[in-house]
């Protein structure tokens, strides 16, 4: 069944849920609560065994609850939470680029429009950041800062979130009196062991400690209200981090959280162990929404990709779990994961690329900061330096004897097997929820045209998703003569997203003649992958113009942004042309969305190339 035939037949199965939903009393149902903090990976809960951990709110949930071990999610928020709250993969969506603005498909909804359905009463206080221009106001009775399961009808059932930023990345951004010891801490291994490092970490469970507080507060709420006995209760956070180095970043520390649940004693039949215990099932979090209608006894509707690992519609965990990192903010990368909750495969598919490429928010970091002027003196080991330097095409890390991640056995013979078990494992996975991912996003906006981009995914016409992952594993994984036959032969391709990835392969082979036609293509995403394939090499006038035209160009914005980020990988500096336009974007005061994102970017290559009066220039654009 296609994509978009599957995602049709949400209308269909529409009534057929109501119904089924009809049979069950509402005094049968349970309340559900999540309890969602941000930003922090599960060692920073008591629970998972850190001694540093001051959660005594979480770890009294676990001793009466489970404690969910193999958890695991896409590394920042927003392509997330979309994931959470369709119950599909944002990858197969289209809205796996950081705020994203894509519409869902048609029958694709918000899971909690289900369960309002069905009675209950829906609430969020108060973070959305769905990645998406799909409008979510039919999934909440309330949405904001004052939502709450008390303004619910008598009698009702409820499924309420509560979001806590007191551990949100941008906390460590103010230095508050610490009261975890940095002595005390452990440094990963990736990360300089300094007093700037140490404090931050100190800094951050700190945070964590905050958000017990806040999570703690909301649960006496519950127990004040007498609902507790009716209530499963979850905890999550939204993604890892927070500390540089994890949040964003498709490792360990970037999607392996915390997550724990507690059912009360009349709803023990739909937990899945005993209170107190330690889960070791694979879990993603496309799995939540299912397993939520499950607790409810609602159907589930066709189009989800997840599992219930709960409840009565709870099947058998996979043996993998994959998950996915694309744009971070301004930059953009492709990067997919697979992990069997020891083992993690990663495929980057821009290994041209550094993970640790600059992103502005990320740079306000302390720890980041200290980090990046370590490489650039020099006195970093190869562990630590390795962030700012082109990655592998695929890693492999046995993550409970590496936990952070430092030593690839990819290349060790004996991981041979395993290896080619985990890549065709994501191979499988790619193809059954048709990745959108090898469409730049550029591209996959221009073929949507205002639809979304699972009717350009679908048609395998436009986008042979299996001949696209063949030659890049014949590029990127095969010899070296092989690779250069495959891209100069995908350069005369008559789809553009083919030719696209044949100019990128020009940054691994010796042979280039071909990139030069692809500077006069008719695709703009593919001039820029062209432009940029030879800008590495030399300063070429006409790649040069290819980058000022689609960065002077004011309608496409993500065309403009996703040119500078491949402009600023070059490290070339800015034409007389492009320079006045890069001060003129920098100067943007816009605090979300793509024009931020330009505006960053473009403040990137102004400091970058040596512009010692770039507060002068803001002024001068202004």
């Amino acid at each position: 069944m296609s994509a978009n035939s599957r995602f049709a037949l949400l209308p269909l199965l529409a009534s057929a849920l109501v119904a089924s939903g009809g049979a069950i009393s509402a005094a049968d149902r349970p309340n559900i609560l999540w309890l969602v903090s941000e930003d922090n990976t599960s060692n920073y809960v008591g629970a998972y065994g850190d001694p540093l951990a001051r959660t005594p709110h979480l770890d009294r949930l676990a001793h009466e609850g489970i404690t969910f071990d193999r958890v695991y999610t896409e590394p920042v928020c927003a392509p997330s939470r979309s994931t959470i709250i369709t119950g599909c993969h944002a990858s197969s969506l289209g809205t796996q680029h950081m705020r994203s603005t894509r519409p869902l498909p048609a029958g694709v909804r918000f899971f909690p429009e289900y369960l309002r359905e069905a009675g209950y009463f829906c609430t969020n206080n108060a973070k959305t950041d769905y990645n998406t221009s799909t409008s979510w106001d039919h999934a909440w009775d309330e949405n904001g800062k004052t939502a709450h399961w008390r303004h619910r009808r008598a009698g009702q059932p409820f499924f309420a979130v509560f979001n806590f930023e007191e551990s949100h990345e941008s906390r460590l951004m103010v230095p508050r009196p610490l009261t975890t010891d940095p002595a005390m801490v452990r440094v990963p291994r990736y990360l300089p062991d300094t007093a700037v490092v140490r404090g931050e970490l100190a800094q951050y469970y700190d945070c964590v400690s905050r958000a017990d507080d806040a999570i703690g507060r909301v649960l006496a709420e519950l127990e004040s209200d007498g609902q507790a006995e009716n209530t499963i209760v979850f905890y999550y956070s939204d993604n890892g981090g927070a500390v540089a180095g994890s949040k964003r970043f498709l490792n360990e520390a970037g999607t392996h959280v915390a997550m724990i649940a507690r059912f009360p004693e009349k709803f023990a039949r739909y937990a899945p162990a005993k209170p107190g215990s330690h889960f070791g099932e694979m879990i993603n979090f496309v799995d939540l929404a299912p397993t939520v209608l499950s607790l409810a006894g609602l159907a589930l509707p066709a189009h989800f990709q997840g599992r219930a690992f709960c409840g009565p519609a709870r099947t058998a965990a996979p043996e993998f779990t994959v998950m996915f990192a694309d744009r971070m903010d301004e930059r953009y990368n492709l990067v997919r994961a697979v992990s069997d909750g020891r083992y993690l495969y990663i495929r980057n598919f821009y290994p041209d690329r550094p993970w640790g490429q600059q992103i502005s928010f990320l740079w306000k970091l302390a720890s980041m900061r200290e980090w990046a002027l370590h490489y650039q003196a020099g006195i970093l080991d190869r562990e630590r330096s390795r962030f700012f330097e082109p990655q592998p095409a695929e890693s492999l890390y046995d993550c409970e004897a590496d936990p952070d991640n430092v030593h690839d056995l990819a290349s060790d013979p004996a991981q041979h097997g395993r290896v080619v078990r985990m890549r065709t494992a994501l191979r499988d996975h790619m193809l059954r929820i048709r990745d959108t991912g090898f469409m730049p996003e550029p591209m996959m906006i221009d073929a949507a045209s205002g639809r979304s981009p699972v009717v350009v995914a679908s048609d395998n016409e436009k986008y042979p998703l299996a001949r696209i992952l063949e030659l890049l594993d014949t590029i990127q994984l095969g010899d070296a003569s092989v690779a250069a036959q495959a891209a100069e032969a995908g350069a005369t391709d008559p789809l553009p997203v083919v030719r696209y990835w044949s100019a990128v392969a020009a940054l691994r082979v010796e042979s280039t003649g071909f990139v030069e036609a692809l500077l006069t293509d008719i695709d703009p995403v593919v001039r820029v992958a062209a432009a940029e394939s030879l800008l590495h090499r030399s300063d070429e006038p006409a790649a040069t113009h290819v980058i000022d035209t689609l960065v002077m160009q004011t309608q496409r914005p993500e065309l403009r942004l996703f040119a500078l980020d491949a402009f600023a990988r070059t490290g070339r500096a800015s034409s007389k042309t492009l320079a006045p336009v890069l001060g003129q974007i920098a100067a943007s005061d816009d605090f979300l969305g793509i024009d931020y994102y330009l505006a960053r970017v473009s403040r990137l290559l102004l400091k970058d190339h040596g512009d010692h009066d770039f507060q002068e220039r803001l002024r001068a654009a202004q």
